[in-house]
Parts: C-alpha cells; structure tokens; sequence
C-alpha cells in the first residue's frame, strides 16, 4: 500500500512539474512573441532625429525628446512621493500596528485601491489636483495621481516581504541591545529588500504604461522642460504612453507608434536592470554589517 500511495504522489509531482514547464514555456514564448513583433515593427523608425528632436509643424519634425523627458520626471516624482510612503506605512502596519483588525482592514483596502481602474484615478486626480489645488494639467498634478495609484501595490508587496523575514532575526537584533528602529533599518529591511524591488518595478512599470490618468492630469504639450521647470505647476507635457496613443490613434502612424513602443520597452529594460543592481548593493551592504 506504502509503494502504492508513493508512485501516485511521484505521478501527481511529474504532472505538476510538466504544468509548471508549460506554463513557463508559454510565458516565455509569449514575452518572446511581444518583445519580437515590436522589434521588428519599430527597429526602423527609431533614429536619433526621432530621438534627439522635438515634433514641430512649422519644422515639419517628429520627435519624442520631450516625451521621454517627461516620462523620466513623471517617474523620478512619482517614486519620490509614493516609495517612502508605501515603505513607511508597510512598516508600521507589520512591525508597530498593535490593532490587527484595523491591520486587516487597511490590507483589505489597500487590496481595492489596487483594484481599480486607472481611468478612475485620472478623473479623481483632475477633480483633485487640477481643479481644486489649481495645478491645472501639469507634469506635478500628473505625478501625484500616479503616487496615488501606485501607492497600494507598493505597500502590500513591501508588507508581505516583511512578513517573510524570521522571527529569529529580530528576536536575535533586539536581544544584542538594538533598538527597534535600529533592527528594522539594519537587520529587516535588508532582508526583504528583495520584496522593495519587486514593489518599485511594479509600480515603475504601470508609471511607464500608464496613459488614461496621465491625460487627464497631465496634458499633451510636447515642449522641453528644464528639471527645476518640471516642479512649478501648470507645466504640461505628455508621455511617452501619451504620445503613442495620440501617434496611433489620432495620427494614424503606426510606424513612430511601435518605435515609440520599442523605446518604451528597451526603458522598461534599463530602469528594471538598475532597480535590481540597487537591490543586490543594498542587500550586500545590509548583509556586511
């Protein structure tokens, strides 16, 4: 009976395992199958004029540069305002909260705030911070609707990583004479830094490809702002995911429309590759010490 019960467990493991592999398979064939169609769609439209210059009708030139630009702030801004937020208010609720019902109940709405659709937000963000604040539409009322947005997901991944660090672990800091604070920051955090990450590429990759809210809040001008420039209000500019749509769906040149989607990818790349080489220092310092 033992031999028995053994092979249908061995036979269960091997068919779980062959679902895992095609499960992976497909992922990776779809990822592969994405990733090659707009290669090969926007190889050729990416040039350094479409790079480099501005779109101007008088000119007769198209270009993204400002787009890129303020697809770049639009992040830097957005990562500013919601990370130390969400990270703060996963540590508290994890390490300090003593009500677990009020825990559950912030988990449960953060878990509906994550939820909703992004155009929601966009309409909230211009009722908020465009006509109430009067920020009108701007790269800064854009910034902080998106902060908005991605401040749950930001939270729960940050949390649940924290939940995964041992209990040993603090245990062992605080029983040295750390404080709490101390053995969170040098002890906690670097455990879990991998959880971070997660949370921040995740919400790196809705900021990129976010377009509903960004043009209710954001606006579509396509001018070069300066750095200092992009936080005085009532500066407009369009994103890359904004430009796509008004070159797509407006304009009708699916041609820029995929070599703007290729930048956006080789982006995504860039920032994603980064956010983990941060990770790996972090987590080898925090380890060192």
């Amino acid at each position: 009976m033992t031999e028995k019960v053994s092979i249908k467990r061995k036979v269960k493991c091997a068919l779980l395992n062959i679902l895992m592999y095609i499960s992976c398979a497909v992922i990776c064939l779809m990822l592969a199958g994405i990733a090659g169609y707009i290669i090969y769609r926007g190889a050729g439209g990416v040039t350094v004029d479409l790079i480099v210059n501005k779109p101007s009708l008088l000119k007769g030139t198209i270009g993204i540069l400002p787009n890129i630009l303020n697809t770049l702030y639009i992040i830097i801004m957005t990562l500013a305002i919601s990370l130390p937020l969400g990270v703060g208010s996963a540590i508290y609720l994890n390490e300090y909260a003593k009500n677990k019902r009020v825990v559950r109940l912030i988990e449960l709405a953060t878990e509906t705030l994550s939820g909703i659709p992004s155009i929601i937000y966009g309409l909230v963000g211009m009722l908020l911070f465009v006509q109430l604040f009067k920020l009108e539409t701007s790269l800064i009322a854009g910034s902080l609707t998106l902060a908005i947005m991605t401040l749950p997901t930001i939270i729960r991944t940050t949390q649940e990583s924290l939940k995964t660090v041992p209990g040993g672990y603090r245990e062992g800091s605080l029983a040295l004479g750390a404080g709490k604070w101390y053995m969170i920051r040098t002890t906690v955090l670097p455990s879990c830094i991998d959880g971070v990450v997660t949370g921040c590429i995740l919400s790196i990759g809705r900021i990129v490809g976010e377009s509903a809210a960004l043009l209710f809040t954001a606006g579509m001008a396509n001018e070069v702002l300066g750095i200092f420039e992009f936080f005085k209000p009532k500066m407009s500019g369009s994103s890359l995911t904004v430009a796509l749509y008004m070159y797509a769906k407006e304009r009708g040149e699916f041609e820029i429309a995929f070599a703007i989607a290729l930048i956006l990818l080789a982006l995504t790349f860039i920032i994603n590759a980064l956010s983990k080489l941060a990770a790996a220092k972090l987590k080898g310092k925090g380890s060192g010490r």
